[in-house]
């Protein structure tokens, strides 16, 4: 074993080694994160799943508008309230949709759903030999881990065939949300000794439902498992440039197995610039709630968010958690849908004062950001993650559940682009780098 003084040493000569001099990016105009100066993304593919839409050319000249998020064609808000117009919900049919571009007739919808119903159940002894046997401490992990398991007793595995790809997509997609669960109950009886609750899924109950179910048991009102459903459907798709589907395109298109391209997406929303922000949302929000007094006065909220910007208070990193994003400027319509149903449910919660100072540090948040950056050159807003965490903490769903939600819902969408990348795609995806290690020559060893 390398003892902890000589692992210092390398880790040392990795940092000096590792080391780019920052001009260097701009003399070779490097595109870092695959951003252009603006901020805007390269464009490096195309893709029929989903586009997501902060700037429009208006005139000939791009200017940013209110947010849209489209699935195959349909815009979000559409899908949204057709399903819940209708009062039912609206994840299978979000999932049909995206990974074979088109809304599905009754008949379709109720089959698919019966067949996700059926493909929710783990293989037997699966939960006692991979998660309550190998148990972990982040289920992040622990889901990966498992799909790569469910590899080793897929007898089509290595079957790149479109037909075995929508199987193994839709099988996957099935079972995420009961890996997801047992996963959090063995973390929780390892490391805190609870109670061991296992609970197989219902075939009775929605992908929602049922993870609800599984979770705590039939405890949970029809509004709580119509906000999951929702949070489930807003989650689904965000474009092929995002962080997690990109890297499923990625490893996608050297024609690898299905498993292998899902869990290496797994490994890219464990991060916490990915997949961790409504974490830090509600982290901040508590630090809020407990040094600003009154929640209603406004300039009391205002003082505590410039300490904030300032790096006087919370986390001293100047961020207002839960603002922003990469595409969106005026407005994430995912946000604008989340926070409608978070009212409903913020009132049947007795969470009403609560939610009343999320919406007036939406309404204060980008003021402040303005005044701190003396311009309004970039415009801010909510994004999802600002209301999506206190809906979770509503339904009394565990913080180390949040991201695994993500990925429940976010399967659909990688799994929807791996079929585009692996029929439309058809070349490794490999962008070039430039070297700029200076040129040097061979030492023998006995002269080093």
């Amino acid at each position: 074993m390398i003892i902890d003084s000589v692992l210092q040493d390398l880790a040392v000569m990795a940092e000096k080694s590792c080391k780019i001099d920052e001009s260097l990016f701009k003399q070779y105009d490097v595109k870092r994160g695959l951003r252009n100066a603006d901020h805007t993304g390269v464009l490096v593919g195309l893709t029929r799943v989903g586009s997501v839409v902060g700037y429009e050319k208006i005139d000939g000249i791009l200017q940013a508008v209110d947010g849209k998020l489209i699935y195959r064609g349909i815009d979000i808000n559409d899908l949204v309230h057709g399903c819940q117009d209708a009062g039912r919900p609206g994840f299978d049919e979000t999932v049909f949709l995206l990974l074979f571009g088109r809304l599905p007739n009754k008949e379709e919808l109720s089959v698919f759903s019966d067949g996700m119903a059926e493909m929710r159940a783990l293989p037997e002894n699966f939960n006692r030999d991979m998660i309550l046997t190998m148990k972990g401490k982040d289920i992040m992990n622990m889901l990966a881990r498992s799909i790569l398991a469910l590899y080793t007793l897929d007898e089509q595995a290595d079957d790149t065939s479109i037909s075995n790809i929508v199987r193994q997509s839709i099988s996957l997609i099935a079972k995420f949300p009961t890996i997801a669960v047992y996963s959090y109950h063995a973390m929780r009886h390892l490391i805190f000794y609870d109670t061991l609750t296992v609970r197989y899924p219902d075939k009775k109950l929605t992908t929602a439902e049922n993870f609800l179910y599984m979770l705590k048991g039939y405890e949970f009102t029809d509004l709580e498992a119509e906000l999951l459903d929702l949070c489930l459907v807003l989650h689904a798709e965000h474009s092929g440039g995002n962080n997690s589907t990109f890297t499923t395109r990625v490893v996608s298109s050297s024609g690898t197995d299905t498993y292998s391209a899902i869990v290496a997406a797994i490994g890219s929303l464990k991060g916490p610039l990915h997949g961790g922000a409504n974490l830090q949302v509600i982290e901040m929000m508590d630090n809020i709630k407990s040094n600003v007094k009154n929640w209603a006065n406004d300039d009391e909220v205002a003082d505590y968010l410039r300490r904030i910007t300032r790096k006087e208070a919370h986390d001293r990193s100047g961020k207002i958690y839960g603002f922003g994003h990469a595409v969106y400027t005026v407005s994430d319509p995912r946000a604008l849908l989340l926070k409608e149903k978070a009212r409903l449910l913020s009132k049947e919660k007795g969470r009403e004062d609560e939610m009343a100072l999320y919406e007036a540090i939406e309404r204060i948040g980008p003021e402040i950001f303005y005044e701190f950056k003396g311009s309004k050159d970039k415009l801010i807003s909510p994004n999802v993650d600002f209301y999506s965490g206190f809906v979770y903490d509503c339904l009394k769903i565990p913080k180390e559940l949040y991201t695994p939600l993500f990925a429940i819902s976010r399967i659909s969408g990688w799994c929807a682009h791996r079929l585009e990348e692996m029929i439309s795609g058809r070349r490794i995806i490999r962008p070039a780098y430039k070297t700029v290690e200076p040129a040097g020559s061979y030492i023998p060893l006995e002269e080093r």
